[in-house]
């Protein structure tokens, strides 16, 4: 899906290349084709490596089944149908220097205005996670789970060795109330799974490219009828 024209995975890219996150993995199903032609493009090939699902195994199953390739470091687990617009920096570094002691994880947080479509949290005087409600009719606050999350490497060990973990949010969360500390993203945070969200970011402002190369993939997306779509939507 587009935002201002760029494919929303290629804005989480050039995201994470800016802040010299150099060994990306990104997960396959639906549409897995589609993903995978974009992913060979040669701006992606020496530090992106996709991996195909036959069967979903949910986020924290995708997470053990992939193991080898993040043990022993930290890693950032997101959520890439939301777009977000923050200081990237800021949270790595808030993780790495000043998370409170005794947590596994940071959780990257954002106010909701729909708070019942989404994971919401209650803090402690430190930031750390105390409750968690899951999507909610009757939401307990507007400070919702962002979706996306810096892992230590022992919260990744304590997964390998849990039976039946699938969903990252109802299998893992919960298991860690007290090891989860928190940074608010102040600026833009939009999960684009609806039409009225999705339209929404295409006035949002646009962040600095990082590839402004024309490849045949670029020119044969520029045609793609998703744009004249969402153009004749945003009209209406």
């Amino acid at each position: 899906m587009p935002i201002g024209g760029i494919p929303l995975l290629e804005h989480w890219l050039c995201l994470l290349h800016q802040n010299a996150i150099n060994n990306v993995t990104v997960n396959m199903h639906h549409h897995h084709r589609e993903v995978s032609d974009f992913l060979e493009r040669a701006i992606f090939l020496s530090w992106v490596t996709p991996t195909y699902e036959e069967k979903i195994l949910g986020t924290a199953g995708t997470i053990v089944h992939n193991y080898d390739a993040f043990c022993g470091q930290p890693m950032l687990l997101a959520h890439a149908d939301n777009w977000i617009q923050c200081d990237l920096h800021e949270f790595i570094e808030f993780h790495r220097d000043r998370r409170p002691k005794n947590t596994w994880m940071t959780m990257m947080t954002f106010r909701t205005s729909n708070p019942s479509s989404c994971g919401i949290v209650q803090l402690d005087a430190q930031g750390v996670v105390q409750n968690f409600w899951e999507k909610t009719s009757q939401p307990h606050g507007n400070l919702a789970n962002g979706a996306v999350y810096l892992l230590e490497p022992e919260l990744l060990e304590w997964m390998l060795i849990q039976d039946g973990l699938t969903d990252f949010s109802r299998d893992v969360i919960p298991a860690l109330i007290g090891k989860i500390a928190t940074w608010e993203n102040m600026g833009i945070h939009r999960d684009i799974g609806t039409s009225m969200a999705l339209l929404a970011a295409q006035n949002d402002p646009d962040p600095e490219q990082c590839w402004s190369d024309i490849d045949e993939w670029k020119i044969n997306f520029s045609s793609h009828h998703i744009h004249k779509l969402i153009r004749s939507i945003s009209s209406d």
